[in-house]
């Protein structure tokens, strides 16, 4: 066996380690990098343009993010810091721009209206007590509302071409919403990476974690050719394989890991490429989630742009698969039961029925159904026009509560061990939106004195609200979303 000591290695080339491994090139530029990718090219899985809907998730359209509570009232604090855990990844790419480690901002971000749909007087209703607790808020105070057809016609009229008259509905409307392809990120920033001397490992999968007595960890590798199996020893691992983390989290026996699973689901798109209907519609428009579904199943019609080529999603359809990720095992789920999540796994499955439910109509459902559902937003929409295509695994986890036995948890969670050598990155949405944050706060918690007394002065010069409550302060968040709009040219492209 090889015995190299690096003094990171990054598991999974997607936008979490592209991100966390810039962010440390940053602060730290002679320590060495490992690249590790099970597939041929980075960016395939979660971080993948067509394996997601691109959303800049900033919490301006998903109404998940301010749900209402029993007695009526609406708080606007999750959206608010989603919307500030965005602001630090335009800030942080802006900077990457102005350095000319991101290429021309259209590579990877454009400017696209957020909406949020909804039908019925109860969801008008809603929606306008939504906007009204949030127009006074800094970060959302370009929202708009209405519930005239005529004036939400003009925002996007695929939405009301040809619906009933007497139908009810409304719309808010923000500007500063954008359109993200993270494969594009991921791909720059691990060129970049290579470029500065860190090396990438395609076709590698990692096959577990061991840690040494000294407090380092060795990653192994597949056998070559004419060789044994290989490992790499390391002072620091990130997992950042989506999907694949917990399995290799589990391996590495650290107990914060203990009682965590994980809970599989796929999903489907439509997607439209005919130009003269994608033409008509230039937003990415959320409603409410149909009773029972994750909040990741969130009915939206999207504009897309990927590769300076604009096409139309409306989706996502949920599905079942026991695979962790795309290119996966059937034995991924299977294969990561311990007896140590058996029990919040059991709980989840027994209390979970809406869930299930709406997963089983999501599989059995027909074209037509399919359809149905796509008509709701765009009443206009015709079978001939949209092609089914396959998105991405998301795996949702499943943890231990102490008063429910266990819960499903929907959202991401960083877990850190052995003494901050060792982080991982479990979940989903809003995921990529916010991997800047994310990472931040892996260096954070992993290497706190460094970040404390070294690096924080020095990723401030590249996330200038670090550590700031940026929507507390109205000229703090107006210059954020100005300075950034400028570099990233977000001004000029809606």
């Amino acid at each position: 066996m090889s015995n190299n000591t690096v003094d990171v290695a990054l598991i999974g080339g997607g936008i979490m380690s592209a991100t966390l491994g810039t962010l440390i090139k940053q602060v730290r530029p002679e320590w060495s990098i490992e690249i590790y990718e099970s597939a041929a090219e980075v960016a395939t899985e979660s971080s993948n343009a067509w394996n997601n809907a691109g959303t800049g998730h900033a919490a301006l359209c998903e109404l998940n993010y301010m749900p209402e509570a029993a007695d009526g009232s609406l708080s606007p604090a999750k959206a608010i810091q989603i919307n500030e855990q965005f602001q630090l990844s335009r800030q942080w790419w802006s900077s990457l721009v102005n350095a000319g480690v991101l290429g021309e901002p259209q590579s990877f971000i454009n400017a696209t209206p957020h909406m949020t749909f909804v039908r019925g007087e109860a969801n008008v209703d809603y929606l306008r007590r939504r906007h009204q607790v949030l127009q006074s808020e800094p970060l959302f105070a370009d929202m708009e509302f209405s519930d005239d057809p005529a004036q939400i016609a003009e925002w996007a009229p695929l939405l009301v071409d040809r619906r009933a008259k007497d139908e009810v509905f409304a719309a808010t409307r923000s500007l500063t919403g954008t359109d993200v392809d993270f494969g594009s990120v991921t791909r720059q920033l691990i060129s970049h990476l290579v470029n500065e001397g860190a090396r990438l490992h395609l076709r590698t999968p990692v096959q577990k974690l061991s840690r040494r007595a000294d407090g380092t960890w060795d990653v192994h590798l597949p056998a070559r050719s004419g060789m044994g199996h290989q490992r790499v020893n390391a002072k620091f691992v990130f997992v950042g394989t989506g999907g694949g983390a917990l399995p290799l989290l589990q391996s590495s026996g650290i107990p914060e890991i203990r009682g965590f699973g994980g809970f599989p689901i796929s999903g489907k798109f439509l997607k439209c490429s005919n130009p003269e209907i994608v033409k008509q519609h230039r937003a990415k428009v959320y409603g409410k989630a149909a009773v029972g579904a994750p909040p990741m199943s969130v009915p939206h019609l999207d504009t897309r742009i990927v590769n300076g080529e604009e096409s139309l999603l409306f989706g996502p359809y949920a599905g079942f698969s026991p695979n962790f990720l795309k290119n996966g095992s059937w034995w991924d789920l299977p294969g990561s039961v311990r007896a140590h999540n058996l029990g919040p796994m059991i709980k989840v499955g027994v209390t979970q029925f809406s869930l299930e439910k709406y997963l089983v109509s999501e599989v059995l459902a027909s074209r037509e159904k399919q359809m149905q559902s796509l008509r709701e937003y765009m009443p206009t929409a015709r079978t001939e026009d949209w092609e089914m295509i396959t998105a991405g695994q998301r795996v949702q986890i499943m943890k231990k509560d102490p008063q429910k036995g266990g819960v499903l948890q929907f959202g991401t969670e960083v877990i850190t061990g052995g003494e901050g050598s060792i982080a991982g990155l479990l979940g989903a949405s809003p995921g990529a939106s916010t991997a800047v944050h994310a990472m931040l706060g892996v260096l954070e918690k992993c290497f706190p004195e460094q970040f404390e007394n070294e690096w924080k002065a020095v990723l401030k010069s590249h996330v200038p609200s670090l550590g700031e409550d940026i929507n507390a302060d109205p000229a703090i968040a107006a210059k954020s979303l100005a300075d950034t709009a400028e570099v990233l040219g977000l001004n000029t492209r809606v």
